[in-house]
């Protein structure tokens, strides 16, 4: 294998254990895209929702985000970002931690309109805070959503990076040793 693709390559253990890592993270973010509801089983915003419960979207959002965020520092940091892969994956992990940061506020906001609602008795303004409650909350989970699909999107790219190390270590199998030189002609010469 050249020495310029070598220095290229991430580790193999490095990649595996990011991989799982970043796995950990998209399930994470996915699930709480999924789980984290607003409206009711009728599709309706509570008449008294429920403050402590949004506030824990913000919580957990926020809990999220600084662990996309301290993983990718953690890789800028590292020497392994200034090759090709390792360029790529910096970026996908970029979209991911401000994909991530993104969604805080916009829980936060939710959970704070929801103590807003609890405490007006103007139908207005009740239905100017229903609405945005619904908007926040809707657009939190879709930058956890998009959260997930970046650190996908990572993933994939050092599965990309796993598969051309296979290739070169195969080709350098094949390669195999430097053949010896030819023997020298038979006999003295003067």
């Amino acid at each position: 294998m050249k020495p310029d693709v070598q220095r290229d390559l991430i580790p193999r253990d490095e990649v595996l254990q990011l991989i799982g890592v970043l796995n950990a993270m998209k399930n994470k973010a996915r699930s709480a895209a999924q789980q984290w509801e607003l409206l009711d089983e009728n599709g309706h915003v509570p008449a008294t929702p429920s403050y402590t419960a949004l506030l824990q979207h913000a919580t957990g959002a926020q809990d999220l985000s600084r662990e996309v965020l301290r993983l990718t520092a953690d890789f800028a940091r590292s020497p392994r970002h200034t090759n090709r892969a390792g360029s790529s994956v910096l970026k996908h992990l970029s979209v991911a931690a401000t994909m991530s940061s993104h969604a805080v506020p916009h829980f936060a906001e939710t959970a704070e309109h929801a103590l807003a609602l609890l405490r007006s008795a103007n139908p207005a303004d009740r239905g100017y805070l229903t609405n945005q409650m619904v908007l926040n909350h809707a657009t939190g989970r879709a930058y956890l959503r998009n959260t997930s699909q970046s650190l996908r999107n990572t993933a994939v790219e050092l599965g990309g990076h796993l598969d051309a190390q296979r290739f070169f270590a195969k080709l350098t199998r094949q390669e195999g040793p430097p053949a010896p030189p030819p023997p020298g002609p038979g006999g003295r010469h003067r």
